[in-house]
């Protein structure tokens, strides 16, 4: 059984009343079992279902023992180069490395984020000249009053999110991961897709890595971004792949607890 079926058992919906054989269905296993099979699986691979509960948004507790924990292994493994720019500021700069690792681990084509460029509110400030008064016109068509402009400070929808206040996760492929090939179907005559080059097929774009560089320049001001590409971005990748590795040995660990 996969480990993402067990997500249904923390929703029920309700009784489910089937007419076919217990010992034939698929569902015979029941919630207990899967419980019993994530207690299982909780002890072999405690990092990755606490990663995998958490991405799902099953608990927040189960997200914050995930972050501890990457925390961590980021504080076991770290390089000496990093250690050695990171200072005194070693520890904060690795809880902060594992807080944008898991957030990048849980990103999906439904991830959204505020807008940084008007912070959520889907409104900027923007100086215009904004008419005062509008004059005043004679029946000759003489102006006889000048109209009075004046530059002053107007709230205006931000182009970068529409107005909504968050910008979506989602890639032009609309979450897909594949669009069209226009010239291979003019070809062939019939549609043929070909992987999104944006997303590279996740469906979805990545964050940044600038932006946890923008963040680690918080705690350690004179990292320089030549030193963060060179030795600080591999090991964040690192961490991000450690969420993925973690969850994959406990998808093993649950499909071997409830292979009966």
């Amino acid at each position: 059984m996969k480990l993402e079926a067990s997500l249904k058992h923390f929703s029920p919906q309700g009784l489910a009343i089937t007419d076919s054989s217990k010992s034939t269905s698929p569902d015979r296993i029941t919630g207990t079992d899967i419980m019993a099979a994530l207690g299982s699986t909780a002890a072999k691979a405690r990092f990755g279902l606490w990663a995998f509960l958490g991405k799902n948004g099953i608990s927040t507790g189960d997200e914050q023992k995930a972050v501890q924990e990457l925390a961590r292994m980021a504080m076991d493994d770290a390089p000496k180069n990093v250690r050695k720019a990171a200072g005194t500021q070693f520890g904060n700069c690795m809880l902060l490395l594992a807080r944008f690792a898991f957030t990048e681990y849980s990103r999906s084509a439904a991830s959204s984020s505020g807008c940084p460029h008007c912070k959520g509110k889907g409104l900027v400030d923007v100086q215009e000249q904004v008419v005062r008064y509008p004059g005043y016109i004679g029946a000759d068509g003489e102006v006889k009053i000048s109209p009075r402009v004046e530059l002053q400070t107007v709230k205006k929808q931000c182009q970068h999110c529409d107005g909504k206040g968050t910008l979506s996760a989602r890639c032009r492929c609309k979450g897909i991961g594949c669009v069209l090939d226009r010239k291979a179907t003019s070809e062939q005559g019939a549609p043929v897709f070909k992987e999104c080059e944006r997303c590279t097929g996740k469906g979805f774009a990545s964050m940044p890595s600038t932006n946890v560089h923008k963040a680690i320049l918080s705690l350690v001001p004179d990292l320089h971004v030549r030193t963060w590409t060179r030795n600080w971005k591999p090991f964040y990748d690192g961490l991000v792949q450690e969420c993925h590795w973690g969850e994959g040995k406990a998808e093993i660990a649950f499909e071997r607890a409830t292979k009966f």
